[in-house]
Parts: C-alpha cells; sequence; structure tokens
C-alpha cells in the first residue's frame, strides 16, 4: 500500500480517482488546490502525486518543477498535445495522462510509476553502498583538516615513525590509514592493535608472536602482528595504555629493527613502519613517569595533530551528508537533513568528536522513521553538565599580536553560533553595531 495525493479540482474526477485507487489497497488524500497540497505535504510525504495541470490558484507546470526531485508526478490535463507532454516531461514528471481518465490505464501507470521509482531508488542506495565500501576517505575541506592532509603528504613518502595526537572520536586511525596508503608500503599490510584492549601478557604475544610452549596452551608457534604487516605499517592505537615493561620491547624495535617472540631466544628482524595513536599527552606522561621519555622521543619525531570537531565546524555538513549516504545501509531508505536541525548540529561542541556526530545522525535516522527529512525534533544531544570542549581555544604558530588575536576569536564565534551576529554580540558584551564595525575592521562577512 502506498499514500497517494491528488490535486484536481474537479471534484468528480478527484473523488472517482481515489475510490478506484482505494480500492486497489492505496492511501489518497485529496486536494482541490495547490494551497491545500502544500498544507499536506509540509506535514507528509506521498510516494506519488497526480497533479492536474491547471489548478484555479498555481499553474501546474511551475509545481512540477518544484516537487519532482521530491515525488514522482503523474500529470493530468484536458489538452493533450505532444508540446505538453514534452513541456512537462522536461519539467520533471514521470507520467502523463490525458482526460478523460481511463481508469485502466491510470491503474496502469500509477502501477508503472510506483515500480520504476521504487527501482530507482533501490538503485541508488546500492550504488552509495559501492562507492562507501572500501573507503577510508577523511571527510571535509576545512583549512584545518587541509593542515592535516599537507602534514600525511609531508611524511608518507620518509618512512620515518609518526605519533598522531588527538581527542578520542577524531578519527586518529582514517590518518594512520591515509599515511599507509600514500607511502611506498601503501600495497602491503596495515596492521592495527588497541593498546588498552588487552592485558599487557596477552598483548605482548599479540604484538610479537610466541614460541611453542611459551605459556600454557601455546600449543605451536604464532607469529605476532610485527611479523603480520612485514614490509607494511603497524598502527599502534592508544598507545599511552602500553604497559612500561612491553614500552622497553618496542622502543627496542624503533631503535634496532629487532624483536623476539615471547618464549624465544631468537632475534628477529621486524621490516614494518610504526605509527601511533594516542588521546593522552605522552609528553606530561612522560615527565611524571607514567611513559619512557625515551620512547616518547623516538615517537615524537614526527607529530600530526588531529584537530576536535569544533575547530572544524564546517566539515559538520559535508560529514552528515556522508553519514546519511553510508549508514542507511541498515534502513534502505533516502534521507536528508533540514537546515534547521543542520544548524544545531553545527553550533553544538561535539565532545565525542566526530563519533559522537555518527551516533546523533544514526539515531535521528532511525528516530526520523519513513520520512524522508530528519529535523531538529530528532537530534538528540548527549547530556553532560560540565563540558570541557565548550572552552574556546586560541592557538597560533607564532606570538600573536592583538589584532590577529581579535580576528581568530570573531571568526571562533562566528563559527560556534552559525554567523548569528546577535548570539556573538551578546557572548562578546557588545552591541550588534559595534559587532558589525568590528566585523568590517577584519574584514569579515556581515551577514
Amino acid at each position: 500500500m502506498k499514500d497517494i495525493l491528488i490535486i484536481e479540482d474537479d471534484r468528480t474526477l478527484n473523488h472517482l480517482m481515489a475510490r478506484h485507487l482505494q480500492k486497489l489497497g492505496h492511501s489518497v488524500k485529496s486536494a482541490l488546490d495547490w494551497a491545500s497540497a502544500k498544507e499536506y505535504l509540509a506535514a507528509s510525504e506521498p510516494a506519488l502525486i497526480l497533479l492536474d495541470c491547471l489548478l484555479p490558484d498555481m499553474d501546474g507546470y511551475k509545481i512540477i518543477s518544484e516537487i519532482a526531485h521530491q515525488y514522482p508526478v503523474i500529470v493530468l490535463t484536458a489538452y493533450a498535445s505532444v508540446q505538453n507532454a514534452v513541456r512537462a516531461i522536461k519539467a520533471g514528471a514521470a507520467e502523463y495522462l490525458t482526460k478523460p481518465v481511463n481508469l485502466d490505464e491510470l491503474e496502469l501507470m500509477v502501477k508503472r510509476t510506483l515500480d520504476t521509482d521504487t527501482l530507482r531508488r533501490e538503485h541508488e542506495w546500492y550504488q552509495r553502498q559501492i562507492q562507501a565500501m572500501g573507503k577510508n576517505a577523511m571527510i571535509g575541506r576545512s583549512r584545518a583538516l587541509a593542515e592535516v592532509h599537507a602534514l600525511i603528504d609531508a611524511v608518507a613518502a620518509a618512512d620515518i615513525t609518526v605519533l598522531i595526537e588527538g581527542e578520542s572520536g577524531v578519527g586518529k586511525e582514517l590518518v594512520a590509514r591515509q599515511i599507509h596508503q600514500r607511502s611506498a608500503r601503501a600495497d602491503r599490510n596495515l596492521l592495527e592493535i588497541d593498546c588498552s584492549t588487552l592485558h599487557h601478557a596477552l598483548f605482548e604475544s599479540e604484538l610479537f608472536g610466541h614460541e611453542r610452549g611459551a605459556f600454557t596452551g601455546a600449543d605451536r608457534r604464532k607469529p605476532g602482528l610485527v611479523e603480520g604487516a612485514e614490509g607494511g605499517t603497524l598502527f599502534l592505537d592508544e598507545i599511552g595504555e602500553l604497559d612500561i615493561a612491553l614500552q622497553a620491547k618496542l622502543l627496542r624495535v624503533l631503535e634496532t629493527g629487532q624483536f623476539r617472540r615471547l618464549g624465544g631466544t631468537k632475534d628477529l628482524r621486524a621490516n614494518v613502519r610504526i605509527v601511533a595513536a594516542t588521546n593522552r599527552s605522552l609528553a606530561q606522561m612522560s615527565r611524571d613517569n607514567q611513559f619512557r621519555q625515551d620512547l616518547y622521543f623516538r615517537l615524537s619525531s614526527f607529530v600530526i595533530r588531529v584537530p576536535p570537531l569544533r575547530e572544524r565546524r564546517e566539515d559538520i555538513a559535508e560529514l552528515v551528508e556522508y553519514f546519511l549516504h553510508h549508514l542507511d545501509i541498515r534502513l534502505q531508505v533516502n534521507k536528508t537533513i533540514s537546515a534547521a536541525a543542520l544548524k544545531q548540529l553545527v553550533a553544538y561542541d561535539w565532545p565525542g568528536n566526530i563519533r559522537e556526530l555518527r551516533n546523533v545522525v544514526e539515531r535521528a535516522m532511525i528516530l526520523s522513521g519513513n520520512k524522508a527529512e530528519i529535523r531538529p525534533e530528532h537530534l538528540a544531544f548527549a547530556a553532560s553538565g560540565h563540558n570541557p570542549a565548550a572552552i574556546t581555544s586560541l592557538t597560533f604558530d607564532h606570538d600573536p599580536n592583538l589584532d590577529e588575536i581579535e580576528r581568530m576569536y570573531l571568526e571562533k564565534m562566528l563559527d560556534k553560533h552559525s554567523g548569528h551576529r546577535a548570539h556573538v554580540a551578546k557572548v562578546l558584551g557588545v552591541s550588534e553595531r559595534n559587532l558589525y564595525r568590528l566585523l568590517h575592521k577584519h574584514g569579515l562577512p556581515k551577514h
């Protein structure tokens, strides 16, 4: 059963078509003019629209171009001509039906249009899934992300150890994959291990492998990830959680390129590139004797800092679009997001970063049900008290002057409040007129 909207000012014909389609099992809504139809469309999303070309309050051909990108449209007209048919199809109509309407022809055309639209949607959905498979793209075009890309390009071919720093959920693993894919090792394995998920005894065996009899249950030799990543890249996530005893063994791999399996006596060569990531300050941990200082110096020969999402708000719209296309694999429906909902997403500070954004979008897709558009009422943000992400930080690669500090702060506030001047003025404690002058002074957008 499908929801069908009939927009036809002839009451008798409208009622006749509605009754016939209802007998076929469809749910039908009738409208006698465009104003009534618009009211219905504001709250509902039909699977098909039957539209009279000559309505009392609007030119039907203008309506076609307005709605055809959202709904399949069958045009109804009493003036049959090739010229009118071509005009309707060019405007976006799926089919063209002349009056007086033959009910058998109407039934056939409705079925064909609905079937065609279903096939089109399924094709688009599967195409998106195919395109998304195997992709590890870093989504966004912000200046902050462009700087990360530049660092990746600079270090990828150098074949040195890289330390990736960033808050939880910013996508450090994607940076590691990009380093691997842009390096000369791209045709070999990239293996990943989370240093926080395994007990140190199991972790050593997982990383370096073990010999037969090394421990109870070790009935055969097992190569570790260092050997499995031979010629490729080994990504150590959450390196700050690594046990202090294992830190010494990892340092040996970095300094000598050698290691031993657990329970072994033979030195083995490790032809592997190490990329590590952390959401903690290894520098501070090394000063507090929680992390080996010599290992920190080895790892930090080249550091890439991945910015939190609140520092690249201009990427949120593109990330949301990507998630809408990527996550609907479970729902098999096409989703869009309203401007009001997107504005809320951009204004939020995202303490959980991209991982939290993905979860919010996925939840919104589920809560929006069979509606094509995600609206503000479908969004649910994590409740929190003190949010450290709400703190505004200004970062420079040099000692800034007052004008530079003022300009960056204005940019941050405009980004955070989606360009809403009244909100920004309130935060700054100035009038909108004074804010306008500041924007003019620094050449920033005023609208």
